[in-house]
């Protein structure tokens, strides 16, 4: 059999594996075209292990997906939750789950490791890889896959690929050459080419950075805070043991040096009233989309097109800078050394032009309060609803929370930066509204019993003058 043959019977398991896999975000109902557009053989032994990078089109595009498999001759019962199925190769699984295959992915780094058709694997000057090291994958990703090798090193796998430089990897470059200690060190990346519509392109395919130790993550902390005063319901936010309001003033800290740094190392620059007017219309026109898929947005339009027609009637320009793009509670972790910021690839479903654009850091922040607001109010949908009679009680308490971390982070982020980011009122509001429309579509689609969450922030903001 031939290499071509071989492979193409692992990519024909491909397209029902896909639509069930947690990362893939094209339509999960319809029929999946995969189409190879890169393949490299990264080991001809037991396992053998394929780099795979496939064009998959769906109900809702066209996108390129990342899918290193490996091949066993015998079938392993350690890997059968990520079994593909059966070629006359061999077993087919999910090369990521593969301690072997990852073993082998991981040996590329190396100086004197082969060359590979297609793919570059870089490594910074004084890092130490550690070869040898199992790997480990981590819980809870949405849209890539994260190894964790030994406790020095993580490698985290795009799984949807764009062409050009990834976000994340631009900026944890940026910010480990300026010496910034509030994020994990850059370690090194891979590069990969593939084709499109006859034409090599060339996009980021994974990045190597410094694993975390000791580290919380920020929404199960903030959580647990929630949950702490649900079970004192007759006690203030800042009356209960598990207060988050002086990490979230850390964290507000750590953010507005992050962005400092950011703007030293990076371009920047102004948004003109030519500019704000353009946001404003952008931001209008994913509101009139918004309440065409969901109809409970209608009775708040009005209040919510305030906002952005405040953006259109400023004179005053903004200054802009890279930032993160997609903030919140999940992007952060605590370490014993303080919080660390993670994950800068931006909005995953927005073009990575857009990704890469400068914004206003009082984006981020407005994101970060979306958080705050649905870390205080997840309970509610999920063990409090409305016929719940403590639910009132415990709806006071969430809205008391957010205000006390909320501004307990702005307070943090003035203390740290030249800019207060209740400063610009009109800028925080249109961003903030702009991310609880984009909120109401996200539970829409994928968790309604959620919707309730964003819509409270849309009736709040609708009624907010």
């Amino acid at each position: 059999m031939t290499v071509d043959q071989r492979l193409s019977e692992a990519v024909a398991l491909l397209p029902e594996w896909l639509r069930h896999q947690h990362w893939f975000t094209g339509g999960r109902s319809g029929p999946l075209g995969v189409r190879p557009v890169a393949a490299a053989l990264l080991h001809d032994g037991e396992p053998r292990v394929w780099h795979l990078l496939t064009e998959v089109t769906h109900d809702d595009g066209t996108d390129i997906y990342q899918v290193p498999l490996s091949v066993h001759s015998q079938r392993s019962d350690r890997l059968d939750h990520v079994r593909l199925g059966h070629t006359h190769d061999g077993h087919v699984y999910d090369a990521l789950h593969d301690k072997e295959a990852t073993a082998v992915l991981l040996d590329h780094f190396a100086d004197d490791a082969p060359r590979v058709e297609g793919l570059r694997f870089h490594v910074k000057a004084d890092v130490e890889v550690p070869y040898g090291e199992p790997s480990l994958v981590l819980p809870g990703e949405h849209h890539n896959t994260s190894l964790a090798y030994g406790d020095s090193a993580l490698l985290k796998v795009f799984r949807r690929v764009d062409a050009g430089l990834n976000p994340d990897v631009e900026l944890h470059e940026a910010l480990s050459e300026a010496g910034c200690t509030l994020v994990a060190p850059l370690m090194g990346w891979v590069d990969g080419d593939w084709s499109a519509d006859d034409v090599t392109v060339t996009g980021s395919l994974a990045m190597l950075r410094g694993f975390l130790t000791t580290a919380s993550d920020g929404w199960a902390l903030a959580t647990a805070s929630v949950r702490d005063l649900y079970a004192e319901g007759d006690l203030h936010a800042d009356e209960v043991g598990g207060d988050f309001a002086a990490e979230a003033y850390r964290l507000g800290m750590a953010t507005a040096r992050v962005h400092e740094t950011l703007a030293e190392v990076l371009p920047t620059g102004t948004m003109a009233a030519s500019e704000l007017h353009a946001l404003a219309d952008a931001m209008t026109g994913r509101l009139e989309n918004a309440i065409a898929l969901v109809p409970e947005l209608e009775p708040f339009a009005a209040g919510l097109r305030a906002h952005y027609d405040a953006l259109r009637e400023r004179h005053d320009p903004v200054t802009v800078q890279r930032i993160h793009g997609s903030y919140h509670l999940g992007q952060v972790l605590r370490t014993v050394l303080g919080w660390k910021l993670i994950d800068f690839e931006g909005e995953l479903m927005a073009p990575v032009a857009d990704r890469r654009a400068m914004h206003s850091p009082v984006r981020d922040v407005a994101q970060m309060l979306r958080s705050f607001d649905y870390a205080a109010r997840h309970l509610l949908v999920t063990d409090h609803p409305p016929e719940d009679p403590a639910h009132d009680q415990l709806a006071y308490r969430a809205q008391e929370w957010t205000q006390r971390n909320s501004e307990a982070f702005c307070n943090g982020y003035a203390s740290a930066a030249q800019l207060d980011p209740r400063d610009e009122p009109e800028l925080l509001a249109a961003y903030e509204t702009d991310t609880a429309v984009y909120e109401v579509v996200f539970e829409a689609r994928r968790r309604p019993s959620w919707l309730p969450i964003p819509l409270a922030a849309v009736e709040r903001l609708a009624h907010a003058r």
